[in-house]
């Protein structure tokens, strides 16, 4: 699998693009993989405050229901509204397939996250892979 170099990502399988103080965020390859078909997404509303490390929705499998956890403390500015009626996109591009955004409150919570090649690396050694 491979995991986009510019974006920083979480142990709980969460990834944050940012730009400025502007946040996408949405759930690594490894978690759509290990989670299956994705049939529902619970997601919050516009306006909503996300906290790092903080459940922010839940994804729900054909095998599991999965809590999401914020990468960043901030504000909600828009939910992907397709993924109510396909939330298998994410599935299909988990990379690519965003599930907020956010305005990011401190840029310096960031820097606490993991790095491409470092979540790639604690994948492998939780896996054993």
């Amino acid at each position: 699998m491979s995991y986009p170099a510019d974006y920083k990502y979480t142990k709980e399988h969460e990834w944050i693009s940012v730009d400025g103080a502007k946040g996408l965020v949405g759930i690594t390859d490894y978690a759509q993989n290990s989670l299956g078909d994705i049939v529902f997404v619970d997601l919050p509303k516009v306006g909503d405050k996300v906290e790092a490390g903080k459940i922010f929705g839940s994804v729900e499998s054909v095998k599991a229901v999965s809590d999401l956890y914020s990468p960043v403390t901030g504000t909600v500015t828009e939910v992907n509204e397709t993924l109510k009626d396909a939330p298998e996109k994410i599935n299909a591009d988990a990379n690519a397939t965003w599930m907020l955004k956010v305005d990011v409150s401190d840029a310096a919570e960031l820097n606490g996250l993991l790095s491409a090649a470092d979540y790639e690396k604690f994948v492998s050694e939780e896996t054993g892979h």
